[in-house]
């Protein structure tokens, strides 16, 4: 019989926090009783209601969670209503927690930390299991011009960043990087996916402002936040994905980049230098300037080769399914432990 997982995603939004959930749910579900509980993921279970989670735990289940409000919510479950529950917390968090996060990260009975420094400021750690992507979803595409004409941006070559539109994920460096590379490159159309909350509203103002004096309002585009499940056509159609946060927990865009054979340009953020592939599969900079001259070496004749590269890297150590495995040791550790 198989064991009962149940796996939250409270938040509304579709978030990095909610892709790596969502990929290694895909990657779960034919090896559990697993229900999805709160809010949809792309291409998993219906969810179910945290009160109908509640209902099916009487018997025993893990519950995994990645959000405050879901550890609050298992907490809750466990030492409340006394469900006997085991609770496993995803950490990705590159920096100390504030206090209430940290006290309830104190009362987990597991915490898989995604990498070696994050698992520095974490306790209970019983693993360290990298994030991975779904190598089958995120795939290169036949002809990457053809897919690009498809989506209608204009030009021959698409480069992006995806993201909240705010100073802490680098869209101003992302847009000085452009403002210095695009006279150089007339076939190529940038791409800033994703929003600005009402508190970023001046900033993403003072973003346009910039590129509209460069003369580029028509090659730095701001299509919005793209629909979860239309990111993986998007991102196989590009040529290159640039990535400049202050800070980054983690970092899934590199990953799910270098899974469709695009090459990615990134700051010293989340666990980029370990995609990288010491330079084979993406370069790691540090101010706009070196952002730009990085892309100018890649697009001049590199992007296939990097792309190819990139893929074979993240099938061989960042898939969701060594994720799920990674994963799956700890539950059977815990069960194992009764």
């Amino acid at each position: 019989m198989k064991r009962k997982l149940f796996v939250t995603n409270f938040n509304k939004n579709f978030t990095g926090v909610s892709a790596t959930a969502a990929n290694v749910i895909r990657a779960q579900m034919d090896s559990y009783d697993l229900a999805l509980v709160g809010r949809p993921l792309p291409g998993c279970p219906d969810p179910i209601t945290v009160k109908q989670a509640r209902a099916a735990s009487t018997d025993g289940a893990i519950w995994h969670v990645r959000r405050n409000t879901e550890m609050r919510a298992a907490l809750w479950a466990r030492d409340i209503l006394r469900l006997p529950i085991k609770i496993v917390f995803t950490s990705a968090a590159q920096r100390r927690h504030s206090a209430y996060p940290r006290w309830l990260i104190s009362r987990m009975d597991a915490v898989i930390a995604t990498t070696d420094k994050a698992a520095s400021f974490v306790p209970h750690v019983r693993a360290v299991v990298p994030h991975g992507v779904d190598t089958a979803l995120f795939h290169p595409a036949q002809d990457r011009a053809k897919s690009w004409q498809a989506l209608g941006y204009g030009g021959n070559v698409g480069i992006a960043t995806i993201g909240r539109i705010r100073p802490e994920k680098g869209t101003d460096h992302f847009v000085k990087a452009m403002i210095d590379l695009l006279p150089d490159h007339p076939d190529a159309v940038a791409l800033v996916l994703g929003k600005a909350t009402r508190e970023h509203q001046a900033f993403l103002a003072g973003l346009k402002d910039d590129i509209k004096a460069a003369g580029l309002t028509d090659r730095i585009l701001f299509p919005g936040e793209i629909p979860a499940q239309d990111l993986p056509a998007l991102m196989r159609a590009l040529s290159l994905v640039v990535q400049l946060p202050q800070y980054e927990g983690y970092g899934m865009v590199p990953l799910e980049a270098m899974a469709s054979g695009v090459p990615f340009i990134g700051y010293e953020a989340g666990y980029y230098s370990a995609f990288s592939a010491q330079g084979r599969a993406g370069v790691i900079v540090d101010t706009p300037k070196a952002a730009a001259l990085a892309a100018r070496q890649i697009l001049n004749g590199n992007v296939d080769k990097m792309g190819n590269i990139a893929r074979t890297y993240v099938i061989e150590n960042f898939s969701a399914k060594a994720e799920a495995d990674g994963i799956d040791a700890v539950y059977q550790m815990i069960w194992a432990q009764g």
